[in-house]
């Protein structure tokens, strides 16, 4: 393989259609011979498609492989790796069928007439005297002519493909077999002299052509059907990209109106959403009140109060009143999008279980076909006469059975349902591997604040030290607060701007991740934030400290204020308890989980939370530091961590536990391995269901294609007839081939129906 710089990823395989190969094809490739130029590298950098209406960017034209996701080919075809049939990478939102599916449809039904006449003919064509046998041969060879050569065409030539890039697949032997019977009743028709006469029956060599075309019409049968199974993998991609609006209310600066496309709308623009209207984007409200459904995203049943400066999510439904939405996040940045995109990165993932049916694939095509050139051999030197014949049709039969279709599809048919279903239920998975990983979670590590609380806190009560009074204290904090994203902050801010407060700017802002902030206001000094931020500033508190912990032990949460070094004063907020957080608890508790808080709030606070909430373990005034430590440490005690949380300081215990939980509806749904988009608790027990459900699903699967290949071969190859006379024909092979991967989608199906009714 030539490439022409490091970073280039698109190829062009002898011909082939371009495709970009990730790090793992591209290894297969690189200790091969040069014989694969390097295309353009512009299109490399494409981006996959993460907005609902991917179906008219370029990306959309690209398409994938379910077992071999890091292909992308610019046009439907088969998987360079494997041969299988390519998916659309984004789904259209109205699916009129694979170009694929047609294909194989029309050469299907335009030959199945021509392969059951040759199938008549073998069987009965001696009975009903129509030919002399000599002619019959003929007969047979012109029907099954077409049916060999225009609708195999396909197998034939994606069996070439696979040989030309030494990468065989079921392809490879569905090929190699057809072309046995098909060559070898070639030679039987028309150099029957060349032929011992212990093969002339009833006047005739006997030939094959009823295999070779059953194969084929039985191979294009069983492809149509798996064709139409895995397009249903997309429906829950469909069915979010289906959610979103076309147009758009866009309100003029003249106070006119007019409709747009949603796609032409900029961040910034005002909107008017009418009850029963969809939210075009996400915006906030600039005016009026109302109530939104969010179901369709978030799973929530309950619809949502709205009101002005309140967030809203682009395609909920505007139940009750007028809205006037200033557009926030448009496009690609959308949350909609950005569910899209996750559930699209989910599907075409692999799960860690996987790694064995990949390892077995390596050498398992090779293997067949030594386990196809031994049972030819076999037969031809010590089965019955003819024993070479015999040896033929069941090295054909071998061939044909042990397709590996069943063990690629295994996997990536279970993942594409279950996270397609799980996302309809307000859970995204980035991964397979988070499925896996999930299920075998025991430890479950919680923030409090937006985790297990609304995460809209309420200032509650101002104390102001010798010398202030609340008012100072409120403006003061407020106007250095107007700098922070922080929760605590937002409510500081509103409560200024309430009473009135005239604010002042911040210099030299500076922010403390789990403790605080700084800064200079009118020229003095200010700290704002915990006991820590304090002792750090050498600010002393003592005179404070009993009025802070008496509010603590009531669930409060106290920051401190400090102007020039002295402590000025305290605030403190009450945070309510999200609804349904004790229930949700409990099922994982029931469930074995080991809960733990760890919160960035007072040991008091904590354990007063803690103690409301049934949960014995609770860590207080954890730093991003400390939440990391403690995932460390109970990873070295051997436990299978799961960490939870919703802000920029849960990040690096997000990134360091086996599995990462975010909660809400952030922009930024990737952040972590798990997103519940509802924010609610109760969403982490279905997702453990549905992580449990997938695995099983996916090692019956597996279970299912080892056993049928591990029984599969030996009966082909015709263990059993020494003991009781039986030979499964190449045309019962391929009928238990085809079956074997029908089997398996279905089993897939049956996951997302479960999925769906679990409660």
């Amino acid at each position: 393989m030539t490439v022409t710089s490091a970073s280039s990823h698109v190829l062009q395989v002898r011909g082939l259609p371009v495709y970009f190969c990730g790090p793992d094809c591209k290894a297969r490739y690189a200790a091969r011979p040069a014989r694969y130029p390097v295309a353009t590298p512009a299109a490399s950098s494409a981006p996959a498609a993460s907005a609902p209406a991917a179906a008219s960017a370029p990306t959309a034209a690209l398409h994938t492989c379910p077992v071999h996701p890091q292909i992308r080919q610019n046009r439907p075809g088969a998987c360079p790796l494997c041969g299988m049939t390519l998916d659309p990478l984004a789904p259209a939102i109205d699916d009129n069928g694979s170009p694929e599916l047609a294909d194989f449809e029309r050469r299907f039904f335009r030959t199945l007439p021509l392969s059951i006449a040759v199938m008549v003919l073998a069987m009965a064509g001696h009975r009903l005297r129509w030919f002399e046998m000599s002619t019959q041969s003929l007969v047979e060879f012109a029907l099954a002519l077409p049916v060999v050569l225009w609708a195999g065409w396909p197998i034939f030539r994606r069996a070439l493909q696979s040989v030309q890039s030494r990468s065989p697949d079921m392809w490879t032997l569905i090929g190699l077999g057809t072309a046995a019977a098909f060559l070898y009743s070639v030679a039987a028709t028309f150099a029957a002299g060349w032929f011992p006469a212990a093969l002339i029956t009833m006047g005739r060599v006997t030939v094959y052509f009823d295999a070779a075309t059953a194969i084929i019409s039985l191979t294009l049968l069983g492809q149509i059907i798996e064709l139409k199974a895995r397009a249903k993998t997309s429906d829950a991609i469909r069915s979010l990209m289906r959610l979103a609006p076309q147009t758009a209310r866009r309100i003029k600066p003249d106070s006119s109106e007019e409709d747009v496309a949603v796609a032409a709308v900029q961040v910034g623009d005002r909107l008017r959403v009418r009850p029963g209207e969809q939210v075009p984007v996400d915006g906030s409200v600039e005016q009026g009140a109302s109530t939104v459904d969010e179901s369709m995203l978030t799973g929530a049943s309950a619809a949502v109060a709205k009101t002005v400066g309140d967030a809203l999510i682009g395609a909920t439904r505007n139940i009750s009143g007028g809205l006037v939405v200033r557009a926030d996040q448009v496009g690609g940045a959308t949350v909609l999008a950005g569910i899209v995109r996750v559930l699209g990165a989910a599907q075409r993932s692999k799960p860690p279980l996987q790694r064995m049916a990949d390892r077995v694939a390596a050498w398992f095509v090779t293997a067949v076909i030594g386990a196809a050139l031994l049972t030819f051999l076999v037969w031809g030197w010590f089965g019955p006469q003819p024993g070479w014949v015999h040896g033929l049709i069941n090295a054909v039969a071998v061939l044909i059975i042990a397709c590996p279709c069943a063990l690629g599809l295994a996997t990536p048919i279970s993942i594409m349902l279950a996270s397609g279903a799980a996302a309809t239920r307000g859970v995204l998975f980035r991964d397979a591997a988070a499925i896996e990983n999930l299920r075998r979670v025991d430890t479950l590590i919680v923030n409090k604040t937006g985790t297990l609380s609304a995460g809209w806190p309420i200032l509650a009560t101002i104390i102001a030290a010798t010398g202030m009074n609340e008012d100072q204290v409120l403006r003061l904090a407020a106007s250095l607060d107007q700098a922070s994203e922080h929760p605590l902050a937002a409510a500081i801010v509103n409560a200024a701007r309430r009473r009135g407060l005239p604010l002042a700017g911040a210099a030299q802002f500076e922010s403390s991740p789990g403790m605080g902030v700084r800064g200079v206001i009118e020229g003095r000094q200010l700290a704002l934030g915990n006991a820590a931020l304090m002792s750090r500033r050498g600010v002393a508190i003592a005179g404070l400290e009993a009025q802070a912990e008496a509010l603590r032990a009531k669930g409060a949460s106290v920051i401190y204020l400090a102007v020039d070094g002295q402590a000025a004063g305290l605030l403190a907020f009450t945070d309510p308890i999200k609804p349904g957080t004790v229930e949700a608890l409990a099922r994982l508790k029931a469930g074995g989980l080991r809960v733990i808080m760890a919160s960035g709030e007072s040991l008091t606070t904590a354990r007063t939370v803690g103690a409301e909430l049934g949960l014995a373990e609770v860590r207080g005034q954890q730093k991003p530091a400390d939440k990391l430590a403690l995932v460390a440490r109970l990873k070295e005690e051997g436990r299978v961590v799961a960490m939870v949380g919703d802000g920029v300081n849960d990040g690096p215990a997000l990134a360091a536990a086996d599995v990462g939980i975010a909660i809400g509806t952030g922009t930024d749904v990737a952040s972590a391995q798990v997103t519940l988009v509802k924010g609610d608790l109760r969403g982490i027990a279905e997702a453990r269901a549905i992580a449990a459900a997938t695995v099983a699903n996916m090692r019956q699967n597996l279970a299912f294609a080892f056993v049928y290949n591990a029984l599969g071969v030996p009966l082909a190859a015709g263990v059993l007839y020494p003991f009781i006379g039986w030979l499964p024909s190449p045309m019962i092979a391929a009928l238990a081939m085809s079956l074997a991967s029908v089997l398996v989608i279905a089993n897939a199906l049956r996951l997302r129906a479960g999925v769906r009714r679990h409660p």
